[in-house]
């Protein structure tokens, strides 16, 4: 079987934490993406939440233009689509600037972080409509899951393109009797997936030490987001070093 590469989405949450915690627009959300994309990063990845705790709208569509620059590389926006995801990814297509993906995930409006995914058919009917409006504007949809093998041919069923397995459980068993286990229950969730036809992506809490074997493990992953893990160790190594890093952890 020909080797299948990864692709490499970096999300700047934190880096817009961390400016917003003062007015001086640094560091900045823009020049990070670029640094990040020079270095070889296959996309970029924001969750603008209600609260505006970190991304803004007004770095959304920044980065949007920024994106225009590099046109073989991906934005990705996250969110959830019964908040302010809708009105967000709408404003960018009705000016025509760049969104590759979209991913819906299900969480609370002052939630700390993400933490599990969407749940069928509980969740089938809500979400169809606003994935049919998504593919209407003429973009991926990427669904929010928990590594459940039997929930993915749901997920096709409502339309999705590709689901995003919430990889913390895997994280959390990382150097634990538990890692072998987690760590083949996300290959068989995304066996399911391909055999549903959907794309695999896969984010949180992946880090320099549990990438790698989570890349070569699990078949058909399309994508990782990363953000917490690879920001924290852009303070240290820099954004071009970071990012050089995970890209080796994602080679075949």
């Amino acid at each position: 079987m020909k080797p299948h590469a990864t692709a490499l989405s970096v999300n700047l949450n934190k880096v817009a934490l961390v400016r917003n915690t003062r007015h001086l627009g640094i560091p900045s959300v823009t020049r990070a993406a670029t640094l990040c994309l020079q270095a070889g990063a296959s996309g970029i990845t924001v969750h603008p939440r209600p609260d505006a705790r970190h991304i803004r709208a007004s770095d959304v569509e920044e980065l949007a233009h920024l994106m225009q620059a590099w046109p073989d590389r991906e934005f990705n926006i996250e969110g959830n689509p019964f908040h302010n995801l809708m009105d967000c990814v709408g404003h960018l297509v009705a000016r025509k600037l760049p969104v590759h993906q979209v991913t819906f995930v299900p969480d609370g409006e002052g939630q700390f972080t993400s933490d599990h995914g969407w749940n069928f058919p509980q969740d089938a009917q809500r979400l169809r409509p606003l994935i049919a409006q998504c593919r209407a504007w003429g973009l991926r949809v990427s669904l929010f899951m928990d590594a459940e093998p039997g929930a993915m041919a749901a997920a096709r069923a409502v339309g999705a393109d590709r689901v995003e397995l919430y990889t913390e459980p895997y994280a959390a068993a990382w150097g634990t009797a538990q890692q072998a286990a987690q760590l083949e229950r996300f290959a068989q969730a995304a066996r399911a997936a391909l055999d549903a036809g959907l794309g695999v992506n896969a984010g949180h809490d992946l880090n320099l030490d549990n990438l790698a074997a989570f890349a070569r493990q699990v078949p058909g992953l399309n994508e990782v987001s990363i953000g917490h893990a690879l920001i924290g160790d852009a303070l240290e190594r820099g954004y071009a070093a970071a990012v050089e890093a995970y890209l080796r952890c994602l080679r075949p």
